[in-house]
């Protein structure tokens, strides 16, 4: 068992910021006045509302991150602690943002993002990042599942844009499939609650071109996530790839995704993964 949980690596991704990024600000450029007030499935926030959320994220990352600076600690002593403080510093951030205009915004986002870029190349990937990836169940993590979290971050919120305004989505292998992989982290951490037998595993498949296979194994108490197959198949899962994300960042209703996802096997155990939350709020 240990050398398959050893051969799980990092995901990193501090190298596609720049062309992900340089993709939104492209994207930003060609929309028409109109399409900054589309609604999106974010439900309480239209498209300038997201841009002014991906041009305040970065600002901040970088100031805890790079400067070591945090304007404020509040005591957390829950999940919902946590949310709650990240949904009022996110909607604080929106609200002061989405009062400038396009061209603004567009031209602060260029600043932000660079600045976002260099930042996320500069750590070491292997060093502990400020703060743990909540919605895998880490209060400590490495640097690397950091910046993947942050990138997966900026993929889908783009990809809500694009969604919003009928552009082309960001469904390239080099760009997508490290959100997949980040996302899917979180599948120990979603399980934990759900019994199995120890010795069987579940599989989720993300069907297309950028997906791929996830194996989650159940230990005698825990569950462990493998890139490889190991023990009895109790379950296998196959959600298409155009809508993975959508179902991990609260993009789409349950029986909406429940139409196009497949089981094989033990199904309640198959179907817990829509119930996994990539995101923190």
């Amino acid at each position: 068992m240990n050398r398959k949980i050893k051969s799980l690596k990092p995901i990193l991704t501090a190298h596609l910021f720049p062309k992900l990024d340089g993709m939104l600000i492209e994207l930003l450029r060609s929309l028409a006045p109109e399409d900054w007030e589309k609604p999106t499935v974010s439900p309480r926030w239209k498209v300038k509302d997201l841009a002014a959320h991906l041009l305040d994220t970065p600002l901040r990352g970088v100031s805890i991150a790079r400067d070591g600076y945090v304007a404020e600690s509040p005591r957390i002593n829950s999940p919902a602690d946590l949310a709650a403080f990240i949904n009022r510093l996110n909607q604080e951030g929106v609200t002061v943002y989405r009062r400038l205009s396009p061209a603004v915004l567009i031209a602060l986002m260029e600043v932000a993002t660079k600045l976002l870029a260099e930042s996320h190349a500069a750590r070491d990937p292997n060093a502990m990042a400020p703060l743990g990836v909540s919605w895998a169940g880490e209060e400590k993590s490495a640097s690397w599942f950091d910046t993947a979290r942050e990138f997966t971050e900026r993929w889908h919120h783009q990809q809500q844009i694009r969604l919003a305004v009928g552009k082309p989505g960001i469904m390239t292998r080099e760009l997508y499939y490290p959100v997949l992989d980040c996302f899917l982290r979180a599948l120990p951490f979603t399980y934990r609650s759900i019994s199995a037998k120890p010795g069987t595993y579940a599989q989720i498949n993300v069907s297309g071109e950028c997906g791929g296979s996830w194996y989650l194994y159940r230990a005698e108490e825990t569950w462990q996530l493998l890139n490889e197959p190991f023990g009895e198949k109790a379950s296998e899962t196959t959600i298409p790839e155009e809508i993975t994300w959508r179902i991990f960042t609260k993009g789409i209703d349950r029986e909406s995704a429940l139409s196009q996802v497949k089981v094989a096997g033990d199904v309640a155990l198959g179907l817990h993964v829509l119930e996994m939350v990539s995101i923190v709020a």
